[in-house]
């Protein structure tokens, strides 16, 4: 990549981040999985520089298009509100379970088994305030057709998807918490796209789920990890993966602030001690799901006393 290349992305990325409200703190030459080089973005909050965030490209990347532009705009407008929560890096399941998200190597690869698919590994941890030994190393794979979807393979782009793909897959009890292993699949298939209305699909949800998930998200991610301060609520991830809007994210937060559950302050929400009484109920709900993540048996047949 030419110089003057190379100094019109970290141009473009600075001003991006600025409308963001965000500040380029550093720009580090990297490399992907493969080898080719990248650079390394960190960002912070302007004003709170302490919190930020890693945006990993490929060098030779130019988001400055009028088809790119948008998203990766509208991806780092999200991010600086994230980087408002206790644990941006947090995210919680349908099924009650939180989970923290790292160590992704940006951008996708192309598979190196031979099969026709792009991959991108990371890892998650089972994140209910104790140590982080529960974990999984996840692959996540999207086909080549299926990447035609994609403005761009790059992390922006892919995020948002690649994550709620991967809380999918836990809700369907297909990703094992172990305390070593190997990596485990997570095919990101058009099973999760409706090109008839050109978004992604990952659950239909009722409004009882999409309470359950957000009393869930206030009690994990902001009474338990983050010590009473308070989470984003209307998080365009979330409503992608609940398959709702932001603002029916809110009208519920108001609701159950009317209630006495939650602490409302605009889009930001924490538990009041009346929510918090209820931990014995959220501790069974992660106990549930995540036993329903463990391999099942058939007892009966192991022991011979089923036909074959």
């Amino acid at each position: 990549m030419s110089v003057e290349s190379k100094s019109s992305l970290l141009k473009s990325m600075q001003t991006a981040a600025s409308q963001a409200g965000l500040v380029l703190q550093s720009a580090t030459d990297a490399a992907d999985f493969n080898g080719n080089p990248t650079i390394v973005f960190q960002l912070g909050l302007a004003g709170d520089e302490t919190r930020s965030l890693q945006l990993q490209l490929s060098e030779s990347f130019n988001f400055d298009k009028p088809h790119l532009l948008p998203t990766i705009t509208a991806h780092l407008a999200g991010e600086a509100k994230r980087l408002r929560n206790p644990r941006p890096e947090c995210y919680v399941t349908l099924g009650g379970l939180p989970l923290a998200f790292g160590k992704f190597q940006w951008p996708f690869h192309r598979s190196t088994s031979g099969a026709d698919t792009y991959i991108v590994h990371g890892e998650m941890y089972l994140a209910d305030g104790g140590p982080q030994q529960l974990h999984a190393k996840l692959a996540a794979s999207v086909t080549v057709t299926f990447a035609e979807i994609v403005p761009a393979m790059e992390q922006p782009y892919a995020e948002s998807f690649v994550y709620n793909a991967i809380r999918k897959t836990v809700d369907l009890g297909q990703l094992e918490f172990l305390k070593s292993g190997n990596r485990q699949p997570v095919p990101v298939t058009t099973r999760f796209y409706s090109r008839w209305h050109k978004r992604f699909v990952f659950t239909d949800t009722n409004d009882q789920e999409r309470l359950a998930y957000l009393l869930s998200k206030v009690y994990w991610l902001s009474g338990v990890l983050g010590e009473g301060r308070p989470v984003w609520i209307a998080d365009p991830r979330d409503g992608q993966y609940l398959n709702t809007g932001e603002e029916d994210l809110l009208r519920m937060a108001r609701d159950e602030a009317a209630h006495g559950l939650l602490s409302l302050d605009g889009e930001f929400a924490a538990p009041t001690p009346q929510l918090m009484a209820r931990a014995p109920e959220f501790r069974a709900r992660l106990d549930a799901a995540l036993n329903f993540t463990k391999p099942q048996f058939n007892e009966a047949m192991r022991s011979g006393q089923a036909n074959m």
